[in-house]
């Protein structure tokens, strides 16, 4: 017995030396922030429960938005220094937010390997570089195209769109939908972020900004007039929803989406957002098309490749190289791979890629197939948009579709405000 006890004490006096020698894990805080569908939000906080797994010291803190709600809530935060660590961030925006401070360059994660981008090609990494300095980690890659219902048009008998289509192929096959079934030939093209305006102008040759991101990038104000007299001529045959819809169902989730309740034959959508379009249509069979080209001789295609989202980590974090390893977590975890499928994009790294083939569904091998399509057939992605874009779509371009679309101010004058208007804010940065 006096063996026995004599061994216990000895066995205690160890565990207090090692207690004191190995000191105990720190407990971290992350906070992430990100924007979607009520199926990334689901996909996102199983993942987060595998990386609190990994890592049983950090807990994360989950901030999820809508994307009307999201740039708000993020820009008051950054106001009042209470960013969150991890945040999803867009192409559009991540120049901007890099030359305020508010996001950390991330090249110390990836030299030392804490952000392993070992398998990742350079030219999914170089969008979210700005000044030669990576911000941003692409969450996946990605094309806007024009999602189709096959069932619709075969009901319609029209043919499916093809490779090299126009905007004219598109105003006749859209209006013949709305004559043949009685509903709109296609939704959200009006789009208030100014995107379908933007490959319209790719495919004449020209993108909405000069490089040095200080006027418009067109200098004939007929490619606007040109787009909105198509826009109203669909609105006036009821091809797609009046404005006074689309303003009506903007708070609307994906489940209320034209195209998911057959209302709609196509709807503009970007390559990863087919994932929770599907499920919200009971995994209905949906078809994505390029965008349609300008309907010019030699038109140049109408779509390029981008990043779906970045994650940031943000200039206020307290706990920059955890965050740095949640956003590796996101990008090399088969794991979470598995769990996120493809929601965000097709992801980065060739590894996972390869890896996460076996585990797709129709609506993931659909999205795969459209960005190996659309990679043949892009442009290079055009710079980031500069400092001013947001106020530019928030109180220019959106004030001014809906006064056009609404019969407000025609197409003509609405193009030389627009032109005086941008050049003001751009020139002031």
């Amino acid at each position: 017995m006096h063996k026995w006890v004599s061994g216990i004490l000895v066995l205690l006096m160890c565990l207090t030396v090692f207690s004191t020698i190995l000191p105990a894990q720190e407990k971290i805080s992350l906070r992430v922030a990100w924007w979607g569908s009520q199926d990334r939000h689901n996909r996102t906080l199983k993942a987060i429960e595998l990386f609190e797994k990994k890592y049983p010291n950090i807990k994360i803190y989950p901030e999820y938005t809508a994307w009307n709600d999201y740039w708000t809530k993020l820009n008051t935060q950054a106001a009042g220094k209470n960013l969150p660590d991890v945040i999803q961030h867009d192409y559009a925006y991540l120049s901007e937010w890099a030359t305020r401070g508010l996001v950390l360059p991330l090249d110390e994660y990836i030299s030392k390997g804490i952000i392993d981008l070992s398998s990742v090609a350079e030219n999914q990494i170089s969008p979210g570089k700005i000044g030669g300095k990576v911000y941003g980690i692409n969450l996946g890659t990605n094309s806007l195209g024009m999602l189709y219902d096959p069932e619709l048009f075969k009901k319609a008998g029209i043919p499916f769109p093809k490779v090299g289509w126009t905007w004219n192929d598109f105003r006749e096959i859209a209006t013949r939908l709305k004559n043949k079934l009685g509903i709109y030939g296609a939704e959200a093209i009006t789009k208030a972020d100014a995107q379908v305006f933007k490959v319209w102008l790719m495919s004449h040759g020209y993108w909405l900004y000069s490089e040095d991101g200080k006027s418009i990038g067109y200098k004939d104000d007929k490619l606007f007039v040109d787009w909105f007299n198509l826009l109203l001529d669909l609105q006036s045959k009821g091809a797609i929803p009046s404005i006074e819809t689309d303003i009506a169902r903007g708070t609307l989730g994906v489940e209320d989406m034209f195209i998911v309740t057959q209302k709609s034959a196509m709807g503009l959508l970007w390559s990863n957002q087919i994932v929770a379009v599907s499920k919200a249509a009971k995994e209905r069979p949906l078809r994505f098309a390029l965008m349609p080209r300008a309907p010019i001789p030699n038109a140049k295609p109408a779509n390029y490749l981008k990043a779906s989202q970045f994650f940031s980590v943000t200039s206020q974090s307290k706990h920059p190289k955890e965050a740095a390893m949640f956003i590796d977590f996101f990008t090399n975890s088969l794991e979470a791979n598995k769990v996120l499928l493809a929601e965000r994009g097709v992801p980065i790294s060739s590894k996972i890629q390869k890896s996460l083939l076996p585990f797709l569904g129709s609506s993931q091998r659909e999205m795969f197939n459209f960005v190996s399509l659309a990679e043949k057939n892009s442009l290079p992605i055009p710079p980031p948009d500069p400092p001013g874009a947001t106020d530019v779509v928030n109180n220019v371009w959106n004030p001014i579709v809906e006064q056009i679309l609404y019969g407000r101010i025609t197409p003509d004058k609405a193009a030389v405000e627009f032109r005086d208007k941008v050049t003001k804010i751009l020139q002031q940065r």
